[in-house]
């Protein structure tokens, strides 16, 4: 039977997974606007998304205490 060990790394690595596949849909649809109109660099535009991407996951919790409480 698996170690509970295994389990928690099974869980953040799928997380982490999915978080990858989600951010590079999100990000394509948050600058494009911007990119295509030449309003910020696409280098810079990306940068911004990440971090601001990076800042919202560790900075929300609404979805953690709404499945945490709620559900």
């Amino acid at each position: 039977m698996l170690d509970a060990h295994y389990l928690v790394w099974l869980v953040v690595f799928l997380a982490l997974a999915f978080d990858y596949i989600n951010g590079f849909h999100d990000t394509a649809n948050a600058i494009a606007t911007s990119v295509s109109t030449r309003a910020i660099e696409p280098k810079k535009a990306i940068m911004m998304t990440a971090a601001l991407n990076f800042l919202g996951a560790m900075v929300s919790t609404g979805v953690a205490k709404t499945i945490g409480g709620d559900i």
